[in-house]
């Protein structure tokens, strides 16, 4: 499997009704921004991942931005700035239809101030006919003009062909050379802060009993029993739906860069609250990147100390987990600075499974061996067969296996072969990846 090359992120910026969820949408091939007639229904910044040609940038959707005030226009501006501030490209769009507005004209503007790479779509061109829409537009000044249509598809492959033409070579990710890289996410007020500062033993951040008090990620070096570490504290994040503060947008990007950058994400829970619902919005991060997850439960101090508390408390977890039996689970207290030693512990398994290599030959005789021992169950009007399997990378460890067609993959046999390859080879905390291909295609 090849890695996709992430080229940095573009914000797309308009006025209101322009179609900016439409293509928010269709860029992202899935319905994740509200799309309505309303008139200027979006408010919040939203992002998702765009892939294209082998490559991947983050978009981000923005409100509608208006000259003349109007309601919710001044938090609409901050976090408009804060996309524009976080971008490396933007995407102005307007409407075709409508011709070029007062609001258009204020928008330009603001986009220049950027300095930013710009490119100007001019969406609702629905026919050839109406190409000459467009020119108008060219009185905006933006020398990078594209005619599409949202609704119907059309002109986007030359819209994202400019994305890339204009993104930087490459924008990786700000990695640390021999350091283990960890992030610290988790809701509002579940005590990141004071865990951070347990970690590093120094009050490097504020300590409040506010809920988001930590705006900002912070990368932290520092060395523990001879290992480098970077610590990442993130702010708390706060279920879609409910952030009124246009600030905690952007800490909600500044999150996902911390988990991107990370190594291993530290999920912290509070004891005092249980499980609760929101806790799978904030990890669900973590799971998309693929990253080890370690789930600490803070204040236990503050928990009942009956006997077998914890383990009723880890059942509780691993039922509204399921879909992360690989995570530990750790129990502390940040303010009392109790356990904190665990969390390393758990850190250098993670990191040594994240990082395992299989050796190819022994990997196929087990694989052929659990064929034997059970075979897969007919599915989709056929059985079955992996001919081949091979370890293609690590972070995490990703296998590819070469079969006779990729759709006879029953979900259930996928895991009893994952579940093989996590006992043969003692790969018990990271989440692992497998693709079926078939045995005609390459890697």
């Amino acid at each position: 499997m090849s890695d996709m090359v992430w080229r940095g992120k573009v914000a797309l910026v308009g006025s209101p009704n322009t179609g900016k969820s439409t293509l928010f949408n269709r860029l992202i091939k899935k319905r994740k921004s509200i799309v309505m007639e309303e008139y200027g229904i979006t408010r919040d910044r939203i992002y998702d991942e765009v892939e294209w040609m082998g490559q991947t940038f983050t978009i981000i959707d923005t409100g509608g931005v208006e000259k003349e005030d109007a309601p919710f226009q001044k938090e609409i501006k901050v976090q408009v700035n804060l996309a524009i501030e976080e971008a490396d490209l933007i995407i102005f769009l307007v409407d075709g239809k409508s011709g070029v507005s007062r609001d258009d004209e204020y928008v330009v503007k603001l986009l220049r101030k950027s300095n930013k790479p710009l490119i100007l779509a001019v969406n609702k061109i629905d026919e050839i006919e109406k190409i000459s829409n467009t020119y108008p537009f060219y009185s905006l000044g933006v020398s990078e003009l594209i005619p599409i249509s949202a609704t119907h598809g059309i002109g986007i492959g030359d819209l994202l062909d400019k994305v890339l033409e204009l993104l930087p070579e490459s924008k990786e990710d700000e990695k640390y050379s021999g350091c283990i890289t960890f992030s610290l996410i988790g809701r509002p007020n579940v005590g990141k802060s004071s865990l951070f500062n347990a970690i590093i033993g120094e009050e490097r951040t504020i300590v409040s009993s506010i809920a988001g008090t930590t705006r900002d990620a912070i990368d932290t070096a520092f060395s523990y029993d001879g290992t480098n570490y970077v610590i990442i504290d993130t702010a708390g994040l706060k279920k879609r739906g409910k952030i009124v503060e246009s600030v905690d947008r952007f800490a909600a990007l500044r999150s996902l860069d911390a988990v991107k950058r990370s190594d291993i994400v530290l999920l912290l829970m509070d004891a005092s609250q249980g499980v609760i619902e929101q806790d799978k919005h904030v990890v669900g991060m973590a799971i998309e990147q693929k990253k080890p997850v370690i789930i600490v439960v803070n204040k236990w101090d503050l928990h009942s100390h009956e006997q077998n508390a914890q383990i009723e408390f880890s059942k509780m977890i691993k039922n509204h987990y399921k879909f992360l039996d690989y995570a530990p689970i750790i129990y502390l207290s940040a303010l009392q600075k109790t356990n904190i030693k665990a969390i390393f512990k758990e850190i250098e398994k993670c990191y040594e499974d994240y990082n395992r290599r299989v050796p190819t030959s022994i990997l196929n005789e087990v694989i052929l061996e659990a064929q034997m021992r059970n075979q897969a169950p007919d599915f989709n009007g056929g059985r079955l067969k992996i001919s081949y399997i091979s370890e293609v990378k690590s972070c995490p460890p990703t296998f590819v296996m070469f079969v006779n067609n990729p759709k006879f993959m029953h979900f259930s046999y996928e895991r009893y072969i994952e579940n093989v390859i996590r006992e043969s080879f003692d790969i018990k905390n990271t989440p692992i990846d497998l693709i079926a291909r078939g045995k005609n295609r390459e890697i």
